[in-house]
């Protein structure tokens, strides 16, 4: 999914209140814990900045024999 700093803030927005449901659309989302939307927002942010997410090891295949 496509996400947009919009997104991100609405996300941002939840957790400030302390709530656990958003709304994305017509969409509801309910997480199970606190540290499972900062988990997602950390996936949003790293989308819209372009960045890898954290954690994420990246390698090359140079075809070796």
């Amino acid at each position: 999914m496509a996400w947009t700093q919009t997104d991100i803030d609405r996300l941002k927005k939840a957790m400030a209140s302390g709530v656990l449901t958003v709304k994305h659309g017509d969409t509801l989302t309910t997480f199970r814990s606190m540290a499972e939307m900062e988990r997602q927002l950390e996936r949003m942010e790293a989308e819209v900045s372009g960045q890898p997410q954290s954690g994420m090891i990246f390698t090359e295949y140079h075809g070796g024999k």
